[in-house]
């Protein structure tokens, strides 16, 4: 049984689970089975990768600091259907305020589709989930994105979100960044 605090967002396709301190905790200490559960989904072999085990350590170290965070931060992305696998990773970088561009108000947007589900619209609609969970429960109407340039595929969904590119910044891990900034009406 799926074990979180953290409203579920459904999209046509797509349940966009939490990934609790509960989950975090049971993945990264290798317990898959109690993990899967903790989702309700099937949790791919190959996740996470050394890579994404950092980056959801820092996001439980964020949880386990203020728990207000989790509802803006990571969420599987879990497809409807046969097994309920994850097929990727979608969330905002923290609460308003947590943003590239430093802009109290905004909330940035991540996400990540594996290899396997690619090409099937599955990150812009979870990104379109996001955006609209968050406007719709937060109130939160200016949202920024960023991606390297030459990461054509999430550019190519930023743009069809119709995000605005607005300037560039240096990311320690990834390096140049093309910022985007979208603002929707109130």
């Amino acid at each position: 049984m799926h074990e979180t605090s953290v409203e579920l967002i459904e999209t046509a396709r797509l349940d966009l689970v939490s990934m609790s301190p509960s989950f975090l905790d049971a993945l990264l200490d290798g317990r898959r089975d109690e993990a899967a559960a903790l989702l309700g989904a099937a949790v791919p072999d190959e996740f996470p990768n050394e890579h994404d085990a950092g980056f959801l350590a820092l996001r439980l170290r964020q949880m386990r600091k203020d728990p207000s965070w989790q509802e803006c931060l990571v969420r599987a992305v879990v497809l409807r259907g046969d097994g309920r696998p994850m097929i990727g990773h979608a969330g905002f970088h923290g609460p308003p305020g947590v943003n590239g561009v430093q802009a109290p108000d905004a909330l940035e947007i991540g996400y990540t589709i594996f290899e396997p589900h690619r090409g099937r619209g599955y990150a812009s609609e979870s990104a379109k989930g996001l955006l609209e969970w968050a406007r719709a429960e937060l109130g939160i109407t200016h949202f920024v994105a960023s991606a390297t340039p030459d990461n054509a595929p999430s550019l190519a969904i930023i743009r069809r979100l119709r995000f605005v590119e607005t300037g560039e910044q240096w990311d320690e891990e990834d390096g140049r960044e093309l910022v985007w900034e979208l603002h929707l009406d109130g």
